[in-house]
């Protein structure tokens, strides 16, 4: 089953500030880690009201210095903003002070508009097309000196951070096949060329050093709450930013709005309708299947969560039912094996609310004789164990 991992754009929300969108962050990762999240991912952007992670590797430091486990890194830094050689030295930095936690996830999108990349290039020539190039300097920067070898990062060189490709198009994922590197897909927001990218991926891999098998990670987005019809409300803070930033008015998160879809022209509209496709909006159970039938599409490694909520609360429980939802997926695609080991149970699991009502169904997944029950209960994740009648089947 695919792991879960989380992407936060660290969003700053109409009337907070980035001093708050990078507390609230550090309070995420903390609760991301105690709910089985693989890693955290933080974006490069510039100039952009909304976004707080424009000093990426600054803020991963942030975020690994307040956890103990989970995989920290970047989703990515964009790297023809970059000297490579600068990249090195600042996740190999990360890596020797956080050792076995740090992802480096690079990009060749300038992660801005054009005057603000002007701006971040003005004194260094280059072109994203040199992208491949920038790649394996930067993985040369990272493996250990090698005899004569004249410039060298300090730190960075040996600690060999692992490096991720991201993408929207198939030159992505040519280059990650033909680099033996994971690959990364933005199909969250740019969905049109997933099945391609993945295809040319897999197809045309190339076995490395590192990576002897093809590892796919997808962006998807989640807005999981109480009831579908509250998800959906939720959910219209993202789709005004994402509409916003195609207008050229990017801005901080602006509240939800009920009817927002309604508001939109043809053409936005089938933008959102596209974005909806890599989604999954409603209760736990909704986005249990929505996301159960997106990795049995795509053959997903991981999939890497996006729930942009203004609600800190909201966005907190979003995420947590996420949690929830990966694991019950899971535990029921588990083959029964012996005692001692874990089996799924396939009797269905109601949990009440102490008052005879019914606030979500649950999964169990056996461990010999016992059973590990999770659901909701008055909004809250459950998990119990008990004996399970069908061990005994």
């Amino acid at each position: 089953m695919a792991h879960y991992s989380i992407l936060d754009l660290v969003p700053i929300t109409l009337g907070s500030d980035a001093a708050c969108a990078l507390e609230r962050s550090k309070q995420l990762a903390i609760k991301a880690e105690s709910w089985g999240y693989q890693r955290y991912w933080v974006a490069e952007h510039h100039n952009m009201p909304g976004i707080a992670s424009s000093a990426t590797a600054v803020v991963i430091g942030h975020l690994a210095s307040a956890t103990q486990t989970i995989r920290v890194g970047s989703g990515g830094i964009m790297l023809p903003n970059h000297a490579p050689l600068m990249v090195a030295e600042q996740f190999g930095t990360l890596a020797t002070l956080y050792p076995n936690r740090i992802d480096l996830g690079i990009g060749r999108a300038p992660g801005t508009d054009g005057v603000t990349m002007q701006a971040l290039r003005r004194n260094r020539a280059g072109s994203v097309e040199d992208f491949p190039r920038d790649v394996m300097e930067l993985q040369h920067y990272l493996k250990p000196v090698q005899p004569g070898q004249r410039v060298s990062a300090t730190p960075g060189a040996g600690t060999e951070v692992p490096i991720w490709i991201l993408g929207s198009s198939l030159f992505g994922a040519q280059l990650a096949a033909a680099l033996g590197m994971p690959f990364a897909f933005a199909s969250h927001f740019a969905p049109s060329q997933l099945t391609a990218a993945i295809q040319t991926y897999r197809e045309q891999f190339k076995p490395s050093d590192t990576l002897k098998a093809p590892y796919v990670m997808l962006g998807f987005n989640l807005c999981a709450a109480d009831t579908d019809a509250h998800a959906h409300f939720l959910r219209s803070s993202s789709l005004q930013s994402f509409v916003n930033l195609r207008r050229g008015a990017p801005g901080p998160m602006p509240a939800p709005i009920d009817g927002y879809e309604a508001s939109l022209s043809v053409a936005e509209r089938q933008m959102v309708e596209a974005i909806g496709q890599c989604s999954a909006v409603g209760t736990l159970d909704t986005v249990q299947a929505q996301i159960g039938d997106f990795i049995a599409q795509t053959g997903a490694d991981e999939l890497m969560l996006v729930s942009s909520i203004f609600d800190p609360e909201q966005r907190l429980k979003s995420y947590e039912l996420g949690a929830v939802a990966m694991q019950n997926l899971a535990q029921a695609n588990t083959p029964r094996r012996a005692m001692g080991e874990l089996i799924s149970c396939h009797l269905p699991v109601l949990l009440s609310n102490g008052e005879g009502r019914i606030d979500s169904p649950a999964f169990c997944a056996c461990r010999g004789a016992s059973t590990v029950r999770y659901g909701m209960r008055n909004g809250k994740t459950q998990r119990r164990v008990s004996a399970c009648a069908s061990f005994m089947s």
